[in-house]
Order: C-alpha cells, then sequence, then structure tokens
C-alpha cells in the first residue's frame, strides 16, 4: 500500500538541528572548529526561532560561530 506524505514533509524539507526538534528551520548558523577546518570552511547548523539562541550560544562559547543568516541565505 503506497501513502501519501504531509505536504511539508518531504526529503527536501530543511528542520531545526535541535535535538528531538521536528520544527521547520528558519536561521542557518554557520561555524567552524578553527583546530580542524581551514578558515573559509563553513559547516551548518539549522534553528527554528525556539532554538537559534541556544544553538548559537553553544557554538558562541566554543569560539565556532561565524554568522547566522536567513536559511535561504545559507549557502551564499
Amino acid at each position: 500500500m503506497v501513502t501519501a506524505s504531509p505536504p511539508g514533509s518531504g526529503p527536501d524539507e530543511l528542520l531545526c538541528s535541535a535535538k528531538g526538534c521536528r520544527a521547520a528551520a528558519v536561521w542557518a548558523l554557520r561555524w567552524n572548529n578553527p583546530k580542524i577546518h581551514t578558515p573559509d570552511r563553513r559547516k551548518i547548523w539549522l534553528a527554528c526561532d525556539e532554538h537559534r539562541e541556544s544553538l548559537s550560544a553553544f557554538l558562541g562559547r566554543r569560539d565556532f560561530l561565524k554568522d547566522v543568516v536567513p536559511v535561504e541565505d545559507r549557502d551564499a
């Protein structure tokens, strides 16, 4: 039996990176670990409005956070 997925639940949907969160991502937290990444390398965590601050703080305490941009600008 084939069932249709509900709208917005496809594999291309961008979800928050916070553990257990299934909310749509609206922010891209661009970061790198200077001990293992070159200065121009950027890793990306995605965040919903609720988790933007806590994820940013986590990365910021480690001096990993480079910038936070709207999710649609994540690759710019």
